[in-house]
């Protein structure tokens, strides 16, 4: 009891001595503060959690589609696959080759950041990252060689992240082998006539040299002839 007495003089002394309170202000004072950091901490503190539903099972979303090759087809035909059909892949185009993206529809399907360059080969839009409607095209001709580099990056994130199911049809150059074959095809007769035109006149101009030699060797001769057997004749 004594060691107590000591103790609880020697808190006392300590705590007027630093404080200036008597100790009963000074425990007062210890325990106020308490309450009001509990009362801002039960402000500040979130919610508890919801007790959860034993018999809640959540709903397993479908698979995706396994991605069907289509081979080749033409740019118009690639519209279709946009995205606004949701019974339908969502294809996206770059470089000419033709992507199954419909794993990152919120990206590319409708309502998506990216949305306008599904259904189409949109390689100068991403090349530039440009959303101008003349830059949503497959043309990358006059592109700088950063642009090109940014293109080449898109390209290989598609080849490792998506399936390629096809490729767009080269309507250009069917166009002009077609129109060479019909220029072709037109020119043909016009050469046949030029060369039968041509073996004509070769055949007619010798006889007319052949004919002039002979006239002019006649009218040499008669030259050389005397005047003595001319009047004898």
């Amino acid at each position: 009891m004594v060691a107590v007495a000591e103790l609880w003089e020697t808190l006392t002394h300590a705590i007027h001595s630093y404080t200036g309170l008597s100790p009963a202000a000074f425990f007062t004072a210890i325990a106020v503060a308490a309450a009001i950091y509990h009362l801002v901490a039960s402000f500040l503190a979130p919610p508890p959690p919801p007790p959860r539903n034993r018999d809640f099972v959540p709903e397993e979303s479908e698979p995706l589609p396994p991605p069907v090759q289509l081979g080749e087809i033409s740019e118009e035909e690639l519209k279709a696959y946009d995205g606004s059909d949701p019974k339908k892949p969502l294809l996206m185009a770059i470089k000419g080759q033709i992507y199954d993206v419909t794993q990152s529809r919120m990206f590319y399907g409708p309502g998506g950041p990216y949305a306008l360059f599904a259904g189409r080969d949109a390689s100068r839009a991403l090349a530039k990252m440009s959303f101008e409607p003349q830059d949503l095209t497959s043309d990358i001709s006059g592109l700088g060689p950063f642009e090109l580099d940014a293109l080449q990056d898109w390209e290989y994130k598609f080849m490792s992240k998506y399936v390629k199911v096809g490729s767009i049809k080269k309507e250009v150059e069917s166009e002009k082998a077609a129109d060479v074959s019909s220029g072709a095809t037109e020119s043909a007769p016009e050469s046949h006539a030029d060369v039968a035109e041509t073996a004509t006149k070769t055949e007619v101009e010798p006889k007319e040299t052949d004919l002039g030699e002979k006239g002019q060797d006649v009218k040499e001769h008669k030259e050389h002839v005397p005047a003595d057997a001319t009047k004898e004749e």
